[in-house]
């Protein structure tokens, strides 16, 4: 029967599915939202760990999920209020039938003003059935356009990193394909972002929509945007659909706005500030971080007491600390930076230029990467300085890091100042800078 979409029989379906769709916006709607709230804090924390561990591939999709989410939540949230107020209405017009505006009482001027503007119930009624009708097909839809514009933004990430910045590629290929193909989808990007807001501007000139037809086209297959192009053009030519989307628009960037306010209760303190010899925030202390969402900072010890006579630290392991292992040891530096997107079931290249492929190799160079990372820090408890012998490892979270233990028999109870230094090279010299600084209470068992 799809094949005969324009035989009587097929739309006389269509008109009865259309009069009861409201069932089945309510069934999707309810299931949705129980699912939706299932997965938005797991989604929210998965895109701060992403966040915090520097995946950025795992950062956006699941950021990409979160904001789809977050638009669903709102949008059938919205859909299930207005459709149960138009379930109300129906029930108020059963018993009561239309609003008998004499009835009331009221002026004339009064009398004639709701004439004016209410109409009829019914009115109210069908107003209601089309809003509820819209708001439901545009909440799908929105989630197709932030598909659209992260795979955008991925397109043009990829070409970089695959063409532009591939080294295997000869420069003819980086500077005459790679180059002109990001210039393409910066310009396209362009081109379909007004022609979205002006709702087609660029398809009405005939010779401008000869230029912009090329652009049209490929963006139809990156952004996907044949799988709902009906759906679009649907919302464009009808006036009322058009309204809702206008509507929305401002509310999501009013949302956006408020959800970014706090109210401050102090002109000096915040609960935010990096530990120092004043503050101790808690994600400095393993004791403390007990949420799924809760990352290490740059250094972590067990607690703010150590009732212990040693004293444990682990630093989380992030790209930025490798950066600063190759300017410190340049022979560490591999010609080729293997970091990125990788896959454990294919190997996409074998052509290493450092020719490091033996285990033997590996372990060697892991040896001398640790060997710098311990030359290159050190810590200092009060006055007393004490130098670093880390192991790599992983905490209870699975955090890949780098872990030692600290001697504290020495050390008076009382309230003590854990300061982890790092040497950096500046030209011809090292300097030494403090790189973390928590405060804790050493009292012995």
């Amino acid at each position: 029967m799809s094949t005969d979409y324009k035989s009587p029989g097929f739309k006389k379906l269509l008109d009865s599915l259309q009069q009861q769709s409201w069932e089945l916006e309510l069934i999707i709607s309810g299931f949705a939202i129980f699912g939706l709230f299932t997965a938005y804090e797991p989604l929210r924390i998965g895109a701060e760990n992403a966040q915090n561990n520097q995946q950025i591939y795992q950062f956006v999709l699941h950021l990409v999920a979160f904001i789809a989410c977050s638009i669903l939540l709102f949008n059938l949230l919205l859909h299930v209020i207005l459709r149960g107020l138009w379930i109300g209405a129906l029930g108020l017009r059963y018993v009561s039938g239309d609003i008998e505006f004499d009835k009331l009482k009221y002026s004339e001027k009064f009398k004639n003003y709701l004439k004016k503007k209410i109409v009829s119930f019914d009115r109210y009624i069908a107003n209601l059935e089309n809003y509820c009708s819209v708001l439901f097909a545009i909440s799908f839809l929105l989630i197709f356009h932030v598909i659209a514009i992260t795979l955008i933004i991925l397109s043009i990430a990829l070409v970089a990193n695959f063409i532009i910045d591939n080294d295997h590629l000869p420069d003819w290929i980086s500077n005459w394909i790679g180059i002109p193909l990001v210039l393409f989808i910066c310009f396209g990007m362009f081109f379909a972002f007004i022609d979205f807001i002006t709702q087609g501007i660029l398809k009405r000139n005939k010779w401008v929509a000869k230029f912009y037809f090329p652009f049209y086209w490929v963006f139809s297959f990156l952004t996907l945007s044949f799988l709902y192009r009906p759906l679009v053009y649907n919302f464009l030519d009808n006036r009322f659909g058009k309204r809702i989307i206008f509507l929305l628009a401002p509310i999501y960037i009013i949302i956006l706005i408020l959800s970014g306010l706090e109210y401050r209760n102090s002109n000096y303190l915040n609960k935010d500030k990096h530990s120092s010899t004043i503050f101790a925030n808690k994600e400095n202390y393993m004791d403390m971080m007990t949420e799924d969402e809760d990352y290490p900072g740059e250094a972590v010890i067990p607690s703010k007491v150590i009732t212990t006579s040693y004293l444990q630290i682990f630093m989380p392991y992030s790209e930025n600390i490798e950066d600063r292992i190759f300017a410190f040891e340049k022979s560490l530096k591999p010609e080729e930076d293997r970091r990125g997107l990788a896959s454990n079931n294919i190997r996409f290249s074998t052509n290493w230029s450092d020719k490091i492929t033996s285990e033997r190799q590996k372990d060697s160079i892991r040896k001398h990467y640790l060997a710098i990372f311990n030359e290159t820090h050190f810590f200092k408890i009060d006055s007393l300085r004490m130098d670093s012998d880390f192991i790599i490892t992983t905490d209870n979270k699975n955090h890949l890091g780098f872990e030692t233990f600290l001697n504290l028999s020495m050390l008076n109870e009382g309230q003590h100042q854990l300061r982890i230094m790092r040497k950096r090279r500046e030209k011809d010299s090292i300097v030494e800078l403090i790189q973390e600084s928590i405060p804790f209470w050493y009292f012995k068992d």
